[in-house]
């Protein structure tokens, strides 16, 4: 039987792009925890290192999709460069910030202007969807990318800690920067696979937005990002507090493991459950890992129970991306994925500062606390939104609702 992970590779470029995607978006999460390991050392306090984090993650979530938007209508390369140009010297200014111990406002001015960073994520799936459109490889390629996501946003956090507790504390975002640059670079230069640009979309169309059932998805993802920002902030906290501040790596890993394995078997297999049934089932998994988390006593418990929380986050990510292809029209899929982005993104802003609060009022382990809060969120938005999830003939937006703003 062949490799269904294969097969989508035999087309010319596809290796290179997808290598060089996943360097370039290794910076996102190693900037989120990369601040929190960072500033949490240089300047003592959970309360601002959460906060900066927030920043970044909060202006991401709200810049990124315009960012996208001008991609779809100007073309990947012409926007990429200038924009990682911004965050790469947003990123080094701010390192430079938590070094020198620059006034705390200058931190977050650097943490707004490096929340420019492109969504790599949602430029990967569209580079994906012009080689296998309307091909069955597509669902297959999505999958896969779904997976990398899924060990993006646990390796990316296990470097940047490493790498600022081993070395020194603003390392993590200086790597962050640097994989931004190199990533991006070897990006851009891949020309044969980049999307052509749409005539139709240089005159507007309305957002994605616009659609209900985008806000069901988003608001789960966001509840999802609540679990990330969260554990990021209590497992740094924990870990710390139990003597060992560098085992939030390999806790952290354990997410990655549980993840990596799991989104693999989810996305070679053809399911026939209804999507909306199986996001349902997916964040009531993902709910439930989150509820032994501020129970934990060591740090061998808590790896366990992360590791666990990483195997329900997969399906779910796979899943919720599946339904957004349906939801929005083809020609602002780019769009439609960022948003889900941005979902994460406000949900890791909400779990890291409330986290970092809450471990600096109360303790480590009643940080987790938020994370429950964030799956169980996940969970009711579900609940609500499946009468319209379910129903095929509402998801689709019509072809002439993305191209007319006013509707």
């Amino acid at each position: 039987m062949p490799n269904p992970y294969g097969e989508i590779f035999r087309r010319p470029g596809t290796k290179a792009f997808s290598a060089a995607g996943f360097i370039a978006r290794l910076p996102l999460p190693m900037t989120t925890i990369g601040a929190v390991a960072m500033l949490s050392q240089t300047h003592g306090e959970y309360w601002i290192a959460g906060a900066v984090s927030a920043t970044f993650a909060l202006a991401n979530a709200f810049i990124s999709p315009q960012v996208s938007r001008w991609i779809d209508a100007k073309g990947q390369s012409a926007v990429l460069v200038p924009t990682t140009a911004i965050t790469f010297l947003a990123l080094v200014g701010l390192a430079a910030a938590a070094w020198q111990r620059w006034p705390n406002w200058t931190l977050f001015a650097f943490a707004l202007l490096a929340g420019m960073m492109p969504s790599m994520m949602a430029i990967v799936r569209a580079r994906w969807t012009e080689i296998y459109r309307d091909q069955p490889e597509l669902h297959t390629a999505f999958a896969f990318e779904s997976v990398l996501d899924e060990v993006v946003y646990i390796f990316g956090p296990v470097v940047g800690i490493g790498l600022s507790v081993s070395l020194f504390p603003e390392a993590g975002v200086l790597a962050s920067a640097a994989f931004l640059a190199i990533g991006t670079a070897l990006f851009v230069a891949q020309k044969s696979t980049e999307p052509k640009v749409d005539p139709q979309r240089e005159t507007g169309s309305g957002s994605v937005m616009r659609l209900l059932s985008m806000w069901f998805v988003v608001t789960v993802f966001a509840g999802m990002g609540t679990i990330f920002g969260t554990a990021e902030v209590a497992v740094v906290a924990f870990a710390e507090a139990m003597g060992n501040k560098g085992a939030a790596s390999y806790i952290l890993s354990a997410y990655a493991a549980g993840s990596f394995v799991v989104g693999l078997i989810i996305g070679a297999v053809k399911f026939k459950t209804p999507l909306a049934r199986r996001l349902v089932f997916a964040s009531l998994i993902a709910a439930v890992t989150t509820l032994p988390m501020p129970f934990v006593g060591n740090l061998w418990t808590l790896t366990l129970v992360i590791f666990l929380a990483g195997a329900a986050i997969s399906p779910t990510f796979i899943t919720g991306m599946s339904l957004i292809e349906r939801i929005v029209p083809s020609s602002q899929l780019t769009e439609g994925i960022t948003y889900a982005m941005t979902g994460v993104g406000i949900g890791f802003a909400i779990g890291s500062s409330l986290a970092g609060w809450t471990v600096d009022a109360y303790g480590a382990s009643n940080g987790f606390w938020v994370a429950v809060a964030g799956g169980l969120t996940a969970l009711a938005t579900m609940l609500l939104g499946y009468g319209r999830l379910s129903n095929p003939a509402r998801q689709v937006a019509p072809p002439s609702a993305a191209l007319n703003p006013a509707e």
